[in-house]
């Protein structure tokens, strides 16, 4: 199973969020990119980046500090937030990002789904879905639908996509551990290969999720940044 260190950019710093509240942010490091290079010294295989102020938005705000990051890493990138229309989805990946992750616009628009896949493949694109009480979330988690995340996920599989990430959004920042029986449920459903993200805070919670059949990988954001677990604690759970 594969090991996400989370890198959230909020006002061109690294921050992490409660459950996603613009108002409990905390602030970690003034230069994202050279958070994201010490991981990839400590051993990650892949980084999890967040431009929140495009989730907010809906228009990606941090692009200079994201081609900084993916120009002086050797590890892929994985990048989410604001995401929402083919032109912007063609500058990352044209800047290095190794995968983006649609959120919002997966639910309001199926036919940019079907471009994305049939411009870029299934490898570089992943869907996001956010959950509150198992209804998909939207617009950095501010809005919930009455979409189940499972029919969302269905969904996607049904227009060719392989993989998606899956935030509980009630665990996500409180170190309470991941919403294991939701995360199985919806990979179990689905057939997807899922990340799962959300309140991974040990090494318990980490072989708990790679137990799962069709869990790919886990994110993990403020447990790592707090000290409650080293990404060498988690990579060795992993299996990495």
């Amino acid at each position: 199973m594969l090991i996400f260190p989370a890198v959230d950019i909020k006002e061109g710093r690294c921050v992490r969020l409660i459950q996603g509240r613009k108002d409990q942010e905390t602030v970690y490091s003034q230069d994202p990119a050279e958070i994201a290079r010490q991981w990839e010294r400590q051993g990650a295989q892949w980084v999890h980046v967040v431009d929140l102020d495009g989730a907010f938005s809906g228009i990606p705000r941090n692009q200079s500090i994201i081609k900084d990051m993916v120009s002086q890493l050797n590890i892929p990138v994985q990048l989410g937030g604001g995401i929402r229309d083919m032109k912007i989805a063609a500058s990352f990946l044209n800047l290095g990002v190794s995968r983006i992750i649609i959120g919002t616009k997966a639910l309001d628009d199926r036919f940019f789904i079907e471009n994305l896949l049939k411009e870029f493949g299934p490898d570089k694109i992943v869907i996001g879905i956010d959950a509150r009480n198992g209804m998909v979330a939207v617009k950095g988690w501010v809005d919930v639908t009455e979409v189940p995340a499972l029919d969302l996920a269905l969904e996607m599989k049904s227009l060719g996509i392989t993989r998606l990430v899956y935030t509980d959004i009630s665990r996500d920042g409180e170190l309470q551990g991941p919403n294991l029986s939701a995360t199985e449920a919806l990979a179990k459903g689905s057939g997807l290969s899922v990340i799962g993200s959300g309140g991974v805070t040990s090494v318990k919670d980490i072989v708990k999720l790679r137990q799962i059949p069709g869990i790919e990988g886990a994110i993990i954001g403020k447990a790592l940044y707090e000290g409650r677990i080293t990404l060498g604690e988690a990579l060795n759970a992993a299996g990495r």
